[in-house]
C-alpha cells in the first residue's frame, strides 16, 4: 500500500476551501457591524458575495449566535456571541476597567463625549466611550474606525511608534482629504507626529469634519509604550482654540491616571 504524504506547509484543497469560507464569514460579520442592521441583499452587495453565498454564511454565523435574524422585517444583525467575544477583548489588560473612572470624570468636567481608541493595522479603533449630556454631542459606534492622518486619536497613536512605522502603515500619501484642513502629505504628517511629541498632545482641527474639533492624549502602558489614545470631541461652537490647552492639560491628568492603573509610572 502506498501512502501519500502532505508537504509541510501546503493545505490540502478542503483545508484552503475552509479558510477561505471562514475569511468570507468573518468579512460578512464585519459588514454587519459597520451596517449594524441589512436585508440579505443589501449585506450581499456590501461584501460583493452572491446572495445565496452570504445566506450560507449568515445561516451558519446566526446557528452559531453571532447573527440574529428578525423574521418580521428580514433584518439581519450581529448577535449575542460576537459581543461576548469582544468581552475578552476588553478584558484583557483591563484597558477600559482602568480607562472609565477617569473618562467619567473627563465628562463631569467638560460635559463633553469622551472616546478611548487603539491602533489596529492602520485604522484607530474606538473601544469605548462615555457621552457628554449635551443636546447635541458627538457621538461615535464602539468598534468605528478614524483615519491615522487626520484624527486626534490617530495622530496621538503614531507619534510615539518608530518613524518608519508611520510609512509602513499608511504609505508615502498623498492621503485622503476629508475636510480642506486634512494632512495629506507624509513630510506634513511627520511634521504634526513631532510636534505632538514635543507638546504632549494631539488636535484635530476640523480636519476630519467641518465644525468639530477634538483634542487627544496618549495612555501608556506598563511598559511605558503608548496602548491607546483619550480624546474629547465637541463643535467648535462649543470648543474654541482657547481651550485646547487647559483641556489638553486636564487629559494629560487623567491619562496618568490610567497609565499608572495599567502599571506604568
Amino acid at each position: 500500500m502506498t501512502t501519500t504524504r502532505q508537504k509541510p506547509g501546503r493545505a490540502r484543497s478542503g483545508e484552503a476551501g475552509s479558510v477561505r469560507t471562514l475569511e468570507r464569514g468573518l468579512t460578512v460579520l464585519r459588514a454587519l457591524s459597520d451596517l449594524r442592521r441589512a436585508s440579505l441583499s443589501a449585506l450581499a452587495r456590501h461584501v460583493n458575495l452572491s446572495a445565496s453565498t452570504t445566506y450560507r454564511l449568515l445561516e451558519t454565523l446566526r446557528q452559531q449566535g453571532f447573527v440574529e435574524w428578525e423574521a418580521g422585517s428580514g433584518m439581519y444583525s450581529v448577535g449575542l456571541r460576537a459581543y461576548q467575544v469582544g468581552l475578552a477583548f476588553t478584558e484583557r489588560d483591563n484597558l477600559i476597567g482602568a480607562a472609565h473612572p477617569e473618562m467619567e470624570a473627563l465628562v463631569a468636567d467638560f460635559n463633553e463625549t469622551v472616546n478611548l481608541a487603539v491602533l489596529y493595522d492602520a485604522e484607530a479603533v474606538y473601544v469605548h466611550q462615555v457621552e457628554g449630556r449635551q443636546l447635541v454631542r458627538m457621538f461615535t459606534h464602539l468598534g468605528a474606525s478614524a483615519p491615522l492622518h487626520c484624527s486626534g486619536v490617530g495622530k496621538v497613536l503614531l507619534a510615539w511608534r518608530p518613524e518608519g512605522d508611520v510609512r509602513q502603515k499608511l504609505g508615502d500619501g498623498p492621503y485622503p482629504a476629508y475636510t480642506p484642513r486634512s494632512i495629506t502629505t507624509l513630510a506634513r504628517l511627520q511634521q504634526e507626529l513631532g510636534r505632538i511629541r514635543e507638546q504632549g498632545y494631539g488636535v484635530d482641527d476640523e480636519e476630519r469634519e467641518l465644525g468639530v474639533r477634538c483634542v487627544a492624549v496618549p495612555v501608556q502602558g506598563e511598559a511605558g509604550a503608548v496602548v491607546a489614545s483619550l480624546s474629547v470631541s465637541a463643535p467648535t461652537s462649543r470648543f474654541t482654540p482657547d481651550q485646547i490647552a487647559p483641556f489638553a492639560e486636564r487629559m494629560e491628568r487623567a491619562a496618568r491616571q490610567v497609565s499608572a492603573r495599567l502599571g506604568w509610572g
